[in-house]
C-alpha cells in the first residue's frame, strides 16, 4: 500500500473511516515537512486550506491575549489533525500551532479532506465528532482556569504531561517544557510558575534537575490537583 496505511495519523484520526482507494488518493495528495522547535505549523489569522496530520513529535495550540500574552490552549501529539475547525468553518485559522519538539507533520489539502467529507460517510461522522471533542476539552479547560487554583492547575498539568507523552528512560517527563510555556497552560506569570515548582521540589512532590521534571509523588500531586 502506502505510508499513509500504517501511519499512526490515520489510526487514531477521523482519517481511519478512509478505504483503501482514499487512503492512496490521500498519500497522492499529501506533502511532508519538518518543523523544528521553536517553529510555526500555522498562525492565528492564517488561512491554512487544509489540514496538518500530527506524525510525530510535540506542539502546541495558543492564542495571544490583548496584553500579548502566549495563552497555550491545548498540547498535541503524535496522531492528531490540527486546522480541521478552522477548515469546516472556512475561516481563518483561530489559533496558532508551534513546534514544543521537533516535529513531523503532513498537509493534506483542503479539497481532499472535502471530499471525503462529501463522499464517506463515517469520515464525516468522526471528523465531526472529532471537532465536538476539542470544543468540550476547551470547555473543560475554562472551567478549571476559572474555578482551580494555579498550585490546582500546575500539579492537574503535571500529571497530564505525564499521562499524555510519558516518561523517559531515566525517569523524567518526555514533554520538556519551558517555564515561560508551562506558565502559558496553567495561566499565570512565569515568576509564579517558577515558585510553585520550587515548591513542589522543596515538598518532595517533584525534582528538577535543570528543565527535567520528575515526578516523584504521583498520589500527593493527585490531591494537589484535586
Amino acid at each position: 500500500m502506502n505510508k499513509c496505511d500504517q501511519c499512526i495519523v490515520r489510526q487514531l484520526s477521523s482519517l481511519k473511516a478512509l478505504n483503501k482507494e482514499e487512503v492512496v488518493q490521500l498519500a497522492n495528495s499529501k506533502t511532508t515537512h519538518t518543523i523544528k522547535k521553536g517553529e510555526a505549523i500555522f498562525e492565528e489569522g492564517e488561512v491554512t486550506n487544509g489540514v496538518f496530520c500530527v506524525k510525530d513529535g510535540i506542539g502546541k495550540l495558543s492564542k495571544l491575549s490583548s496584553n500579548g500574552k502566549d495563552q497555550i490552549i491545548k498540547l498535541v501529539k503524535s496522531g492528531e489533525l490540527l486546522g480541521q475547525r478552522s477548515m469546516i468553518s472556512n475561516e481563518p485559522a483561530n489559533l496558532s500551532a508551534k513546534a514544543v519538539a521537533d516535529m513531523e507533520v503532513c498537509f493534506i489539502p483542503k479539497s481532499e479532506i472535502i471530499h471525503f467529507f462529501n463522499t464517506n460517510n463515517q469520515f464525516s461522522m468522526n471528523l465531526m465528532q472529532s471537532v465536538c471533542e476539542d470544543l468540550k476539552k476547551s470547555d473543560d479547560h475554562m472551567v478549571d482556569m476559572a474555578q482551580k487554583t494555579v498550585k490546582e492547575r500546575l500539579a492537574e498539568t503535571l500529571l497530564y504531561l505525564k499521562d499524555t507523552f510519558g516518561i523517559s528512560d531515566e525517569g523524567a517527563l518526555n514533554a520538556q517544557l519551558s517555564r515561560e510555556e508551562l506558565a502559558g497552560i496553567i495561566g499565570t506569570a512565569t515568576e509564579s510558575c517558577i515558585r510553585l515548582l520550587s515548591d513542589f521540589n522543596k515538598s518532595g512532590l517533584i525534582e528538577l534537575k535543570g528543565k527535567k521534571i520528575f515526578l516523584k509523588d504521583i498520589k500527593k500531586l493527585r490531591l494537589e490537583a484535586n
